[in-house]
């Protein structure tokens, strides 16, 4: 068995008897009567023991799980950081259907954010999922390698059905559509080709690929004329074009061209239009098509001769659309020149040309709704082609797909953090309004696993912290006293004052604490009379104080993806939090309480050893844990 992803957080009464593990434990029956005895010894921790006294002959009963009876003080669940997003094309729309890194696949109610339903497969690489498809109310995914292809209903979450495939390393799944119809789902592995359908799974036919050993099958392509095209690479050599009859996957056309200059498929090429192969050849500058249905070579068109000016193209990826499996691609695509530089392009009719060009653009992607196709292009605001945005101000606009015209009020703003990082990801959500204007909504996923949902003109609807969904450290510290408090303590003064210095050390104290409950409750009748949406919960030190119990605390956690947060015990609001740029996600880190709220006037001190991702030496960061402030940063050793 793998290990379970850490995709909750917990806080029970009992914490000491239960901790954090998320392990379920059966509540007695009813026909027993529970009695809790609590035994305690110095310094060691509670001991919590349930004694069941039976009172007659135990009927037949059932139990709940502690979680089904509110027995947790509050529970967080998440899902981790997204490969895969889809939202559905509807205002009236009430979830998305996600596949993340921690081998989830959920849905999200796009209206609050929650969790709609969930499944979690096994934290191994076998349950990781490597495609997702959505076609209707049924999501299509392949994991563990290629050797699970399930399909699920998106409303419930429940397994319409799952196929057990042979091994074979998984390249790429799509959905193969006959006659404006999608029946089937094509799978892609290293030396064979499989098509299921796609109401029950069955297979129904599969093909072994020819040269498998030389030549990298990593493209598969339908649009609806009862072929499927699958391309591969001899690297540094040439293209294979195999062409599958949808009805018995009888091979029909094997071609061979010329690229001595392709070494990948994978980004570098996409598939336009009716069976256009597009390529970008960063050496020449150039880019190269090719008709997957005619046998012809390779043809070059320089960037340059589309008027476009760049420095260079190592990174350069092309991203294409197909709204509908059963019908061809778009014309459009986009050329990602730099990670801050896009180009909407179009290939019709054998005539390349540009649409427009985003020189400021961090990310882009298609939209499509009824017969309308949009792009959506997120730049940072005002700050050039500067590629970390200082300001962590950015904007979001919706342009024609067919010519590049930029919407009308379609323009969203919003603002990060300042120690939060980069999009990196963006999904639209888009949808014709009553006039027939195109409204939509925006997911966005940045560097520190931090998911957004937004609307015109830039509301955040809801936001999910998702690398909580994998902790890695953390430790409980207690919050500090007040002024009252810490004069109670000293209220009797000492034994050297005498009797009248004792006497008006206490009275003194009693005024002190008269003093701080009438500012309670002024407070408290003051924010009555405010709307509840102008009331702020501020962190300062007269909330952020131990109760009379000190069962109030302060939980650090440190994420694997470098990020910190300062959680409040009682309710599991997040206080604060910081992003650590310099530590590589996925590293060791070592959190330690250096000193608490006990060692008054110092104030509490949080040290969490890393490595710097550049270095790859040791870093120190020390901060105070109540308010997540730095204190200072270590020099590295």
């Amino acid at each position: 068995m793998g290990r379970k992803p850490k995709l909750e957080l917990y806080l029970l009464t009992s914490m000491v008897a239960q901790g954090l593990t998320g392990r379920r434990r059966l509540l007695p029956p009813s026909g027993s009567c529970p009695l809790w005895v609590v035994m305690a010894a110095p310094g060691q921790p509670l001991l919590i023991f349930s004694l069941l006294l039976l009172s007659r002959p135990l009927p037949p009963a059932g139990a709940v799980y502690e979680d089904q009876v509110g027995k947790f003080d509050w529970r967080q669940q998440y899902v981790g950081k997204l490969k895969f997003a889809f939202l559905e094309a509807s205002p009236a729309s009430k979830k998305l259907i996600v596949a993340t890194e921690e081998n989830v696949v959920a849905a999200l109610n796009s209206r609050n954010g929650e969790i709609l339903w969930r499944h979690v497969d096994k934290g191994t690489p076998e349950g990781a999922v490597d495609a997702m498809l959505i076609h209707g109310q049924d999501a299509i995914t392949v994991s563990n390698g290629g050797r699970l292809l399930r399909s699920w209903e998106t409303n419930i979450g429940g397994l319409n059905w799952e196929v057990l495939m042979d091994a074979g390393s998984f390249q790429m799944a799509s959905l193969v559509g006959l006659q404006d119809a999608v029946k089937y789902v094509a799978i892609l592995k290293k030396s064979s080709i499989l098509l299921h359908y796609l109401s029950n799974g069955y297979q129904k036919w599969l093909e072994h690929l020819p040269e498998s050993e030389i030549v990298q099958y990593q493209l598969v392509y339908s649009h609806g004329t009862g072929v499927v095209h699958v391309v591969g690479i001899s690297p540094q050599s040439h293209l294979s074009v195999l062409t599958f009859s949808i009805e018995d996957g009888e091979m029909t056309r094997q071609i061979r061209v010329a690229a001595p200059w392709l070494r990948n498929l994978v980004g570098t090429c996409n598939i336009v239009e009716k069976a256009t192969l597009v390529c970008v050849n960063p050496a020449t500058q150039s880019l190269y098509t090719l008709s997957l249905e005619a046998e012809e070579e390779m043809k070059e068109v320089p960037l340059q001769s589309l008027g476009l000016e760049f420095a260079d193209l190592s990174e350069a990826r092309i991203l294409s659309s197909q709204p509908n499996p059963a019908r061809a691609p778009r014309p459009q695509f986009f050329l990602r020149l730099s990670p801050t530089h896009f180009a909407l392009l179009q290939y019709r009719h054998g005539v390349l040309s540009l649409l427009r060009n985003f020189p400021q653009a961090s990310l882009a992607t298609f939209a499509t709704t009824g017969e309308k196709t949009v792009v959506a292009v997120l730049a940072c605001k005002g700050e050039g082609e500067s590629p970390s945005c200082p300001a962590q101000s950015y904007t979001i606009n919706l342009y024609l797909a067919e010519t590049g015209q930029r919407l009308l009020d379609t323009l969203i703003t919003f603002t990060l953090e300042k120690s939060s990082t980069r999009p990196e990801q963006l999904f639209i959500q888009v949808f014709l309004k009553k006039d027939d204007s195109v409204g939509y909504r925006a997911l966005v996923q940045t560097g520190d696993h931090l998911l957004l949902f937004l609307q015109l003109p830039g509301k955040i609807w809801w936001s999910r912290e998702e690398s909580l969904a994998e902790v890695v450290s953390l430790e409980m510290v207690d919050l500090p006293l007040t002024g009252a408090q810490a004069e109670l303590e000293g209220e009797f003064g000492k034994k050297a004052d005498g009797l009248l210095g004792m006497f008006f050390k206490r009275l003194s104290s009693q005024l002190i604490l008269l003093h701080a409950w009438t500012a309670h409750l002024w407070k408290m009748f003051y924010d009555a009379r405010k709307p509840r949406s102008q009331t702020k919960n501020e962190i300062n030190i007269d909330n952020l104080a131990r109760d009379e119990f000190n069962l109030q605390k302060m939980i650090v956690v440190v994420t694997a993806s470098g990020k910190l947060f300062g959680i409040e015990s009682s309710s599991g609001t997040i206080l604060w939090k910081q992003f650590l740029q310099d530590v590589r996600p996925g590293s060791s880190f070592k959190l330690m309480v250096q000193r608490t709220t006990a060692h008054f006037p110092h104030p509490p001190q949080c040290t969490l050893l890393v490595k710097d991702k550049d270095s790859g030496l040791s870093k120190l960061y020390v901060f105070n844990p109540i308010f997540g402030k730095w204190s200072q940063v270590a020099p590295r050793r």
